[in-house]
């Protein structure tokens, strides 16, 4: 019986994984810079921690993990990944396919994964060049050849800390 006890507490820690501290080490806290995205015409806030980009990850101050670009071939007809719309010259803030809903462990929307594919987009003229809230409006935008899609092999994970209407990942000011 202490057996049996024993090997349960040893799979409930292992379980817990990162989720929740197996040894307190006191409080300790990681600040991010937050950045804004758009999805379905309402903005969210996310963190970017890893880039499979070597240069973007310079740039952006995250973790360069060559090893993301995987989930590109990984399952080609079922992704782990959804596609993060990128201006290259900054025209506006991002644009995402989806967002946990609501945020955190109560999310129902089992399209959002935080490993995004990166999208880049260019206008085809600067008379173009307009806010685009959604990847509906983007996608619209492309078939009236306003702008180009440029698909690549980057893959970054930015996940969701926060929706537009304030709810945020607990632990999130």
């Amino acid at each position: 019986m202490i057996r049996i006890t024993c090997l349960f507490a040893l799979a409930q820690l292992l379980l817990a994984g990162c989720a929740s501290p197996v040894f307190d080490v006191g409080r300790s806290e990681t600040v991010l810079p937050l950045s804004r995205a758009w999805v379905d015409g309402r903005t969210v806030e996310y963190v970017t921690t890893d880039i499979s980009d070597s240069a973007m990850a310079k740039m952006m101050g995250a973790n360069h993990v060559p090893r993301l670009a995987d989930a590109v071939r990984a399952l080609p007809t079922q992704s782990l990944l959804e596609r993060v719309y990128k201006f290259p010259k900054d025209e506006q803030i991002s644009i995402f396919q989806s967002a946990p809903n609501p945020i955190g462990g109560e999310n129902r929307d089992r399209s959002y994964s935080p490993l995004w594919r990166v999208v880049l987009v260019h206008w085809a003229s600067p008379a173009f060049v307009n806010e685009l809230r959604s990847e509906e409006s983007l996608l619209e935008a492309e078939r009236r050849n306003e702008l180009k899609l440029e698909v690549t092999d980057i893959v970054v994970n930015c996940p969701v800390t926060r929706a537009s209407g304030g709810q945020a990942l607990r632990g999130v000011r």
